[in-house]
């Protein structure tokens, strides 16, 4: 996706035929499940699948072509990596030009392997930037305590917090401080979701640089340099 463009349903010429639109999102979305990098365009031109324009389906190209340069590309899982849990939560506030909806985005790894993302837009209108990247760190700490349940059912010793990385100062704020009742009456089942999972030591939270927020790259478009620091990072890597 390029930088800084918001697709909107009006944008272009209605396709005389979405079928072949439909099919080929419909492919993009099985692949986007061993491949992270395509998780946020495949997520937003999902979005269009009822109605789909010729601007829709330009940008659906250019993800086939990016594709078909990285065709080599794959999720490595090294085998030295530990079984301790690490994730990152991050949103983008307000980031739907048609409803101003904020898009919420994970990742969580295993040692040095990724074995979760996800990248969704939030069902309700967020108020502040603070207040999205909560809901974010919500949607994460669900997946977290399911996957802590998982690796337990497979015998794996899980004594200690889950590290969950944030962004944010507001949202961790927020999580820590019982007494912030003004920022979350509105959103008061992940306020109390959130604090339940540090209160219960399934999550720890730290902050960690915005140049450093993994789970950014599933939030927004990058630019060359940064698509490949993320790539690298994600272990979405060609063969050696």
């Amino acid at each position: 996706m390029e930088l800084n463009v918001h697709l909107r349903a009006t944008d272009g010429d209605p396709l005389p035929d979405p079928t072949r639109y439909r099919h080929l999102v419909g492919s993009l979305v099985y692949l986007a499940v061993t491949r992270p990098d395509i998780s946020y365009p495949v997520h937003i031109l999902s979005q269009f699948v009822s109605a789909p324009t010729s601007v829709h389906y330009s940008h659906l190209l250019r993800v086939l072509q990016y594709l078909r340069g990285t065709i080599s590309h794959r999720l490595f899982f090294p085998s030295s990596s530990s079984l301790q849990l690490q994730a990152y939560s991050d949103a983008t506030w307000a980031s739907d030009p048609s409803d101003r909806r904020s898009l919420s985005a994970y990742c969580v790894f295993l040692g040095g392997s990724l074995i979760a993302w996800k990248t969704k837009k939030q069902i309700a209108v967020s108020r502040s930037s603070a207040e999205a990247e909560f809901r974010a760190m919500a949607l994460l700490t669900a997946e977290v305590t399911w996957l802590r349940w998982l690796l337990q059912d497979f015998g794996v010793s899980v004594t200690t917090p889950t590290l969950l990385l944030s962004d944010s100062t507001g949202a961790i704020s927020i999580a820590r401080d019982p007494v912030k009742h003004e920022l979350t009456k509105h959103i008061g089942v992940d306020a109390f979701y959130v604090r339940a999972g540090v209160q219960d030591q399934i999550i720890a939270l730290q902050y960690v640089p915005s140049e450093l927020q993994l789970a950014d790259f599933l939030t927004k478009a990058q630019t060359r340099a940064q698509h490949g620091f993320y790539l690298s990072k994600l272990s979405v890597v060609p063969p050696p």
